[in-house]
């Protein structure tokens, strides 16, 4: 078969789309004739590699896509030939009431192969059916973020109608997924980009107040739009350059959840802003299988919808890259097998 490969951690030149052997299928696996996938953040760290980071090289990246069942594993009960069927890529154990404590937990894609290739072998337990009239667009690239940001806001942060949140970078995957769900839940919705047309797409899509943050100070502008307040909750996924703001942006008693650290993993804090104000700094990781199917059924009907910056090719991958790491336009990238255009 043909899949992106990541031959050695680097730029975008490590990036090829070649020959690679077909998977075995194990017992409780399901081969997947992958019709779209797409990029995250991760795809880009991954790639550049983390001190934690041990891959095994050639690498297949991919924590999102889709496709349909062309084969099933002897063991396999939840689906069968010609399911339609999306990637949810948290592995843990699902013995345990969150599997996303599991000290094994990792993500396909990132710790082990992913699905940006023609095929791919996922177990039974990281798969989710799609009804047939979702396009694969869409299914091949929702879950991770939808989940992500459902469980940032709804489980996490515990957000309830009436409350104001802030959310960061809110063109990226993350953030407009973030966006949707913060609107769908009844808050008051404050976001930042760093275009006019970024800003646009975050008030169609559930901002009530925007601010670009490149001519602006967010942390100045949320304090002037609350009457000094601030608000109740910070979707923080940027790190380094915006920690600081996010925790001046909260109100006592708020709450900054965050999934990442896209701009730099160890920023500078404010220690007694934190104590005095009694805020909370709550991380969240990926999502339950339970919270997916939530989040996910809302995304099937139409309820949320990622946007979608371009679709390219497997074999342009590191074009793809690129449009991520220069944040150009808003939400995600799409990736098909070339054999798919």
């Amino acid at each position: 078969m043909q899949a992106v490969k990541i031959t050695e951690h680097g730029d975008t030149d490590v990036i090829e789309y070649g020959e690679y052997p077909d998977p075995e299928v194990g017992r409780d696996e399901v081969l997947v004739d992958v019709k779209a996938a797409a990029l995250n953040h991760l795809d880009i760290w991954t790639r550049r590699g983390l001190p934690t980071l041990d891959l095994e090289m050639p690498h297949i990246p991919g924590s999102d896509g889709a496709g349909v069942v062309a084969e099933v594993g002897e063991d396999v009960t939840r689906f069968e030939e010609g399911d339609h069927v999306a990637l949810s890529a948290g592995v843990g154990d699902l013995r345990m009431d969150d599997p996303t404590l599991d000290p094994r937990y990792h993500i396909i894609g990132e710790h082990v192969p992913g699905i940006h290739a023609e095929y791919a072998a996922i177990n039974e337990d990281n798969l989710i059916p799609v009804p047939e009239h979702v396009d694969w667009t869409i299914a091949g690239s929702s879950c991770l973020v939808f989940q992500t940001a459902w469980r940032m806001l709804i489980d996490r942060a515990d957000l309830e109608a009436g409350e104001t949140v802030l959310v960061l970078g809110a063109s990226g995957g993350v953030g407009h997924a973030a966006l949707q769900i913060a609107d769908y839940a009844g808050a008051e919705v404050y976001a930042t980009g760093s275009s006019e047309e970024k800003l646009e797409y975050a008030k169609e899509h559930g901002a009530d107040h925007v601010c670009n943050y490149e001519e602006e100070d967010f942390a100045k502008w949320v304090r002037s739009e609350t009457d000094g307040r601030g608000v109740d909750v910070v979707v923080e996924h940027v790190g380094a350059p915006t920690w600081r703001d996010s925790i001046k942006s909260l109100a006592k008693g708020g709450r900054l959840v965050t999934c990442g650290g896209t701009g730099g993993g160890n920023p500078e804090t404010d220690i007694p802003r934190i104590f005095w104000n009694q805020l909370e700094i709550i991380g969240s990781t990926m999502a339950t299988p339970e919270q997916v199917d939530d989040v996910m059924e809302l995304v099937w009907d139409g309820t949320f919808e990622p946007a979608i910056r371009e679709e390219l090719p497997m074999s342009e991958s590191a074009r793809a890259h690129e449009i991520i790491e220069n944040r150009e336009g808003f939400g995600k990238v799409v990736v098909r097998p070339d054999s798919e255009l």
